[in-house]
């Protein structure tokens, strides 16, 4: 594409940036933590600003129960759909999340606030949970589809179907989100685009198990130990071999660039009944990574094979283990590389830097549509890494100038593939 359709684009999202950048603010300021997951209002709110930008929104809210069963209050899932020409072309799908983590301590700024500071360096960032991660990437979606509305209404040739997937539960997995809108048959789109950072294009990451480990002994009284049967002294022995374990998996890399090894942590633990009791109940959490070449079913066999060994070893002892969440790798389908390849070259030309292609050692909404087969990377607004963000801690923060060439880049990639008729 020439240079002149470069700059055609960028006009356009320039007229509507400081529109953009008041749109994002509004979303910052609807607090979305999960836990507890009570998003609906957010959902009103989002769908309340697109109509207002000329969208037309579908809202469909998630059952009260399936919401429930992931551990959430509420969700209500967005979808805008964008016919070009006849319609006859692609169908993209932009999804983003707008569920955050909670803001915890440390913030200088309200995490509410969408204060906008002027950084000497970076220029103007806005400061806000899920600001970066992923409320961004509803402004980089709408004010590209919009950029495109523009051009198509003066004149460019377009022919396909954009569709923008706004969603509320990444944070507990993405089942009642992403997964939820295809498995009802509500999107099949060609290719999707999920929210991620500018100077990369993520075409890979890793799976995600986490287990719940119960220990179960029985209670004594503290003065005569050997009365009970101590839960916690047996999970110190499981955690011991779990954490024992790491050393071999540090043993295994993976082929993506990005991505080491997998990993296990032990996030959570509580137990006990009092200090003068033996302990006769004791739960732990298990987070384990796996890298994209793993085979999740033969990992968490591994590991309920180390844990239910372990625990046998131990007179008295009974364990539980329940599976919590089963987040598949994001793998490279054939066609990703259209969406890849486009994206690296509006990119470089925005930014005036390389955009590379990496994996990711977290996991994302994207594996939803891999696992339905439509090829899927992830690119939005953001820097180099989720650190220079602040993501997932306090004072979050995105780089506006980052933003306005995220949607120009996204704008360029989504015009290309819908077959622009100027080249």
């Amino acid at each position: 594409m020439t240079d002149s359709f470069h700059d055609a684009i960028a006009r356009e999202v320039d007229a509507d940036f400081a529109e953009a950048c008041a749109f994002l603010a509004e979303l910052v300021k609807v607090p979305t933590d999960n836990p507890p997951g009570d998003c609906a209002a957010h959902g009103a709110k989002a769908k309340s600003l697109l109509e207002a930008l000329g969208l037309e929104v579908e809202a469909h809210p998630v059952p009260e129960a399936e919401a429930r069963a992931v551990g959430m209050i509420s969700a209500t899932n967005l979808i805008v759909r964008q016919r070009f020409g006849s319609g006859d072309g692609p169908t993209i799908a932009l999804n983003a999340h707008g569920d955050v983590v909670p803001p915890g301590q440390g913030w200088t700024q309200d995490p509410y606030g969408a204060v906008v500071i002027d950084d000497p360096v970076h220029g103007a960032e806005m400061v806000g949970r899920g600001v970066a991660v992923s409320k961004s990437d509803f402004a980089t979606y709408t004010f590209a589809l919009l950029a495109l509305r523009k051009l198509a209404a003066a004149g460019l040739k377009l022919d396909g179907n954009i569709e923008l997937h706004f969603t509320y539960d990444e944070e507990v997995g993405g089942d009642i989100g992403p997964r939820w809108l295809l498995e009802q048959g509500l999107s099949k789109p060609d290719y999707a685009l999920s929210a991620g950072f500018s100077y990369a294009v993520t075409t890979a990451h890793n799976g995600c198990l986490h287990l719940e480990v119960t220990v179960r002994g029985k209670q004594g009284h503290a003065a005569m130990p050997e009365s009970g049967v101590d839960a916690l002294a047996a999970a110190t022995t499981i955690l011991s071999a779990l954490y024992a374990s790491r050393a071999e998996l540090a043993k295994r890399s993976s082929s993506t660039y990005g991505i080491n090894s997998p990993t296990l942590n032990v996030g959570l633990i509580e137990g006990g009944i009092n200090t003068n009791v033996v302990p006769d109940r004791v739960t732990f959490r298990i987070d384990r990574r796996m890298i994209p070449e793993e085979i999740p079913a033969q990992a968490e066999a591994e590991l309920r094979a180390l844990i239910e060994t372990t625990a046998a070893s131990l007179p008295g002892i009974r364990i539980e283990i329940r599976r919590v969440l089963l987040a598949l790798p994001l793998v490279k389908l054939p066609g990703a590389e259209r969406l890849t390849e486009s994206l690296q070259k509006h990119g470089e030309h925005y930014f005036g830097t390389a955009i590379t292609e990496h994996g990711v050692p977290l996991y994302t909404d994207a594996r939803h549509y891999t696992a339905a087969g439509i090829p899927t990377v992830l690119y939005g607004a953001g820097p180099r890494t989720l650190g220079e963000a602040n993501g997932h801690a306090a004072d979050e923060k995105l780089r506006l100038n980052d933003l306005r060439r995220a949607t120009a880049t996204v704008a360029s990639m989504l015009a290309e593939l819908l077959a622009v008729s100027a080249t």
